[in-house]
């Protein structure tokens, strides 16, 4: 029996999972292209290479926020006869790999990937936690990686010149959220957080961001990756009795914190969770008008510009309904418009291509992007909530979609 942790081979016929994501998108866009563009049948594949979650823990972020966008944008240029590579059209090969949410899976995959395969181009796998074992490793590649579900400080201190960052980082969004809460007249908070890179250091920036803000911590408690219970801190929280709950959690701890907040009656003017807030899952799971009120991490929707209302509707429509998460998904589907029009530059010369991401400003889908560094400085923190089963932002006041609902009603 082979290692279950060894690195992950090519696509063949033993490995069906792999043969599909690649067969299916090279087939069906060459067949459709050899008729409305002749040169694309004959023209050399781009090929694509990724590793992402389809079982595992990691598996509900990374197949709402990352790959369906993966899967969406290789259609999209496909469709259109290929991607632009400095102005001659190629189709894209995706080349992917199940990382059964390990990270030694996941590392292995990608130096074999980007070590013996060479593909032409890599997308980053989901979460900080592979991003942050990634990422060395594709900077001694050479392999520009557009992070966009990376949310750790430590990666921007790391100063990798090929990894760039797209979602804003903890000290930005935890600022916004002190800024929103003060603004409110909250006087005091409690906090939960998942024992981890990405809880961490949300809750470490959280601590700074409410110095001097007249707001206390009145308890704070981190939890382990995988928990199954959250109730008895969250009644040893309620009876605190403060005016707003911070939850730095994933999506199966967010939907639990929720339905376990609801179960003890605890039910603060302001609840806010974190990945997982901005999903169609945690509307659906807690209905319209359980989640109404709940805030959590979130920058963009459907009304934020003409071309997230593009995407949007274009990601429903391909996956039968399934709509984007109102978070990290803009922010996926603005690395591959960023990484789209640096190959159409420059072509598939990846200093070429890292020197045109990092000194560019880039106009996306979630508005303006730029790095500083590795780190995205142009969009700033934010904080969405559930209003009328949409997730809108409602902070900063600039770049809202609706105003914010100061009081959340009671849990239903």
């Amino acid at each position: 029996m082979s290692d279950p942790r060894s690195p992950a081979p090519e696509a063949s016929p033993s490995r069906p999972e792999c043969v599909s994501r690649r067969t299916a998108l090279q087939g069906a866009a060459a067949a459709a292209a050899s008729l409305a563009f002749p040169a694309i049948a004959q023209a050399k594949p781009v090929r694509v290479g990724y590793a992402i979650a389809r079982t595992g823990p990691w598996t509900g972020g990374a197949q709402v926020s990352q790959e369906p966008n993966y899967l969406l944008w290789a259609e999209q240029q496909n469709a259109a006869g290929g991607l632009s590579v400095g102005g001659q059209k190629r189709p894209i090969e995706l080349i992917s790999f199940d990382d059964r949410s390990e990270v030694e899976t996941c590392v292995r995959t990608y130096e074999k990937l980007m070590g013996s395969d060479k593909v032409d181009l890599v997308l980053p796998p989901w979460g900080s936690n592979a991003n942050f074992a990634v990422a060395p490793l594709a900077n001694r590649f050479g392999y520009p990686f557009l992070a966009p579900t990376a949310l750790s400080r430590r990666l921007v201190e790391m100063k990798l010149p090929y990894f760039f960052l797209l979602l804003q980082q903890p000290a930005p969004m935890t600022q916004a959220l002190v800024d929103m809460l003060k603004a409110n007249g909250v006087k005091s908070v409690a906090c939960i957080y998942v024992d981890d890179l990405f809880g961490l250091e949300n809750y470490a920036a959280l601590k700074v961001a409410l110095q001097g803000s007249g707001i206390s911590l009145v308890e704070d408690k981190s939890y382990p990756g995988g928990v199954k219970d959250l109730s008895p801190v969250l009644r040893s929280i309620k009876d605190k009795n403060p005016d707003a709950f911070i939850g730095f959690t994933y999506p199966p701890d967010t939907i639990l914190a929720s339905k376990q907040a609801k179960e003890v009656g605890f039910n603060p003017k302001f609840f806010y969770a974190s990945v997982g807030t901005a999903f169609q899952l945690y509307r659906n799971v807690m209905t319209p008008a359980g989640a109404e009120g709940v805030l959590g991490m979130g920058s963009w929707n459907g009304k934020t510009s003409a071309g997230a209302k593009a995407y949007f509707d274009a990601h429903t429509k391909k996956f039968a309904g399934k709509e984007p998460d109102r978070w990290a998904s803009g922010h996926c589907w603005a690395s591959l418009e960023i990484l789209s029009a640096a190959v159409a530059k420059v072509g598939l010369d990846r200093k070429a291509i890292r020197d045109y991401v990092a000194g560019t400003e880039h106009d996306t889908v979630i508005g303006k992007v730029r790095f500083t560094g590795s780190e995205n400085t142009a969009t700033p923190g934010t904080v969405g909530q559930w209003q009328n089963g949409e997730f809108e932002v409602v902070w900063p006041k600039a770049r809202a979609t609706a105003a914010l609902n100061a009081a959340k009603p009671a849990w239903k």
